[in-house]
């Protein structure tokens, strides 16, 4: 799965609190399919979109979205 930001503050931010959550996380370039304002997103496995969605409401972390991929591309996920 995929988070996409609005701002590289709030993605580098989100990557140090998931590190610190023990998520494995992997930067990457926004993919073209997704419009972010930031051309960084995180990527992270499907199985701890938990505790993801529990640092970034709790952190008050800014993100576009969460998107998971789908056959010719990406899709929203509901948080």
């Amino acid at each position: 799965m995929l988070i996409a930001f609005d701002s590289t503050q709030q993605a580098l931010r989100a990557e140090m609190l998931l590190e610190y959550a023990e998520v494995e996380i992997d930067i990457c370039p926004t993919p073209k399919e997704i419009t972010a304002g930031c051309a960084l997103s995180i990527h992270f496995p499907g199985e701890e979109l938990e505790t993801v969605k529990h640092v970034i409401e709790t952190e008050n972390v800014e993100i576009r979205g969460v998107f998971k991929p789908i056959q010719d591309g990406y899709e929203q996920v509901d948080l």
